[in-house]
């Protein structure tokens, strides 16, 4: 069982939806826990890095340690079942990418790697960063998830009395993370002591 969570490979994807911090208190989080991952791949679309610079006030986004792909450079190996990645999380995730993955448009990497991830059957997770939402939004979430992804809705929950946003918004991150079952030290749970 330690073996296979080694050979785990986890590709994030980052649009250019508000809500950078997500994405980066989520590669923080990865860099304590990637010992879980075999590879850990990035990528981000142009507008991704507008938006982080935008709302951050930096290009941080530049200093992880992880592979990072073009959004159009469809030779990573993550856009073919066949190099066996085995979770995708997108965070956070604009509606337009939630719209493109729905209708089978694979006109990106992100759109592509969703594409196998799903056709391949393995853990697909999209954080959606959008309210409110159309019809066409929820049809598409439910598309996905018929599919079999996870529409993980960026959230916070407030039970646990946040004493600053980024406290606020780990208990996405942590949820996210509990989707992938890694479970970090301190956790985000209703009325229980762990």
């Amino acid at each position: 069982m330690e073996n296979q969570k080694k050979n785990r490979k986890l590709v994030l994807a980052i649009t250019g939806a508000s809500g950078s911090l997500y994405a980066k208190l989520l590669m923080d989080e990865l860099l304590k826990h990637k010992e879980h991952f075999k590879e850990i791949s990035v990528v981000m679309t142009k507008n991704a890095k507008e938006v982080w610079e935008f709302e951050l006030q930096n290009k941080d986004y530049n200093q992880y340690p992880f592979s990072f792909w073009e959004q159009n450079n469809f030779y990573a190996p993550f856009a073919s079942g066949s190099a066996g990645y085995t979770d995708m999380i997108i965070c956070p995730c604009s509606t337009g990418m939630l719209g493109r993955i729905a209708n089978g448009i694979s006109n990106d990497l992100i759109s592509r790697a969703a594409d196998v991830m799903l056709k391949e059957r393995r853990k697909l997770i999209l954080v959606v960063r959008e309210m409110p939402y159309s019809l066409i939004h929820l049809e598409n979430m439910r598309t996905l998830t018929l599919s079999g992804a996870i529409i993980c809705p960026a959230s916070p929950s407030l039970y646990h009395l946040p004493k600053d946003m980024n406290e606020l918004l780990n208990s996405v991150v942590h949820r996210v993370f509990n989707l992938i079952d890694i479970f970090p030290e301190k956790q985000y749970k209703w009325n229980t002591e762990e």
